[in-house]
Parts: structure tokens; sequence; C-alpha cells
């Protein structure tokens, strides 16, 4: 497999090894041990999520507060631009962003370590995605950034987008850097 890393810490591009021929393609899509080289020593993917949405969605920008998990993104159908955001206040790219087309066509994955929020917006009719976590789903730790906060500036291929209501009211970046401010993990019990 081939890495290459973006201009954000720990966030890169993985484009696996492909055997085609005319009767189609043959390619692993994870391997522990080569994949370990992204992980830290202590840490693993321990559940695997599909999502499948139409053209337009927007699912994002998401993160874990209290358990925040590692993601290895790929599609298995159709075409999404994927985004990671440094969400962390005390680090020096803190509020950057990065985005990569991952389609079913180039087979590329994107590795986004824990401390960053992630989301994707699909750009073909539909899209099937799939990524394995470095934790498990911790509902009362699921946290975001709103998808199109200007502070952020991520360029989105489209410009209609369909959200969740519920990430239609996610924080904007200076609010989750209020609540850091005053050690709270939900920016709605900023003080």
């Amino acid at each position: 497999m081939n890495i290459t890393y973006t201009s954000l810490p720990g966030v890169v591009v993985v484009e696996p090894r492909v055997f085609s021929d005319e009767r189609g393609f043959f390619l692993e899509t994870f391997r522990a041990s080569d994949y370990q080289i992204l992980l830290s020593p202590d840490m693993s993917f321990v559940q695997d999520n599909h999502s499948h949405s139409t053209k337009g969605v927007v699912r994002g920008l998401h993160f874990q507060s209290r358990k925040p998990q590692g993601k290895l993104v790929r599609v298995v159908c159709g075409e999404i631009f994927d985004v990671a955001v440094d969400i962390n206040p005390d680090s020096k790219n803190f509020g950057k962003w990065y985005g990569a087309s991952l389609s079913a066509g180039n087979k590329k994955q994107l590795y986004i370590p824990p401390g960053y929020a992630h989301g994707f917006q699909v750009i073909s009719e539909v899209a099937d995605v799939e990524y394995k976590c470095t934790d498990y789903y911790d509902p009362g730790g699921e946290s975001g950034l709103l998808w199109n906060d200007p502070q952020v500036g991520i360029q989105w291929p489209l410009q209609a987008a369909l959200l969740a209501e519920k990430d239609q009211q996610l924080p904007s970046l200076a609010m989750l850097a209020e609540a850091h401010e005053h050690g709270c993990e939900d920016p709605a019990h900023t003080p």
C-alpha cells in the first residue's frame, strides 16, 4: 500500500494495492499488520460502520469527546468528499481542514486519528461508505462541529446540502474553543 501524508498530522491517504484484469479487481481493504503503522501502539480498530446516503448529503462533522475515535474511511459504491478538521484548541493546526475525494473507482482510504472532527458530502447519486473505528460509539460523548462554519471555511463540492437536524445545530469552532477554555466537554454547557 502507498501512504500519502497530508498537511494535518496523522491524517493520511492510503492507496491499497489493486490487482486488476479483464475479470475485475481484487484488493485487501485491511490487514492489521500493515495498518498498525497508522495507530499508536495501544490502539486497534474495534468497530466497523456502514452508511448509505444520497447525493448532497453531508454527514458530520462528528467526533466523540469522551472516547475519541480514529477512523479509516473507504467508499464501496459512489463518491464522497471526505473531510478531517483539527478540533484541538492547543494545536497549531486548530480549525484547519483536509479534504479528499474517496470513491469506489479510486479505492483510496483516509485515516483520521482521534482528535479530529470528521464528515463527508456525497458527490455521486448514492454512496456507500464503510469505516473502521478505534473506539466504540459513545452516545454520551457524541459531539460535533458545524459543517459550514465560516471560520473553518471548508470548500464543499456541492452547494446544496442535506443534513440531519442535529447536524444543523452543531457548535461553531469558536464555541468549541470557549468550551475547552472553561473545561467543558459540551459547548452547550459553557458558563
